[in-house]
């Protein structure tokens, strides 16, 4: 196993091409070994290039919305009356710590993604 970090683009690429070459590998093996190395690195690699930022809240609420197929109508028991649902969705309205308890608690959307800041239409 002549395994070393992964400093840029070509060594990735290189990385990812032959960690294909092992995704057949058998459990306990020394190229299972290798396979769960590799895949670390890949792993820190990727962390630190290719950070994913989180959508804002809102995008998070209509993302599991779609999900699960949910449609305004079923937000009301968690955010408010039917219009206030879609002054939240088409941010006219930011929501409140009581709305982001229940949108955590029943569609299980991370509580960081609702809290992040975001941009609303209102004065």
């Amino acid at each position: 196993m002549n395994i070393k970090p992964i400093k840029n683009e070509e060594d990735y690429t290189h990385t990812l091409s032959y960690i294909e070459n092992l995704m057949n590998a058998k459990p306990n093996t020394p190229q299972m070994d290798e396979l769960e190395v590799l895949t670390t690195l890949v792993e820190a690699y990727e962390e630190q290039h290719y950070k994913i930022e989180a959508p804002d809240p809102i995008e998070a609420i209509k993302f599991r919305m779609e999900q699960e197929g949910l449609k305004q109508k079923d937000l009301i028991s968690m955010v408010g009356s039917k219009s206030r649902v879609s002054e939240v969705l088409n941010k006219k309205r930011k929501l409140t710590i009581k709305m982001i308890r229940n949108l955590h608690t029943q569609l299980h959307i991370p509580i960081e993604s609702l809290f992040l800041d975001y941009k609303t239409d209102c004065a």
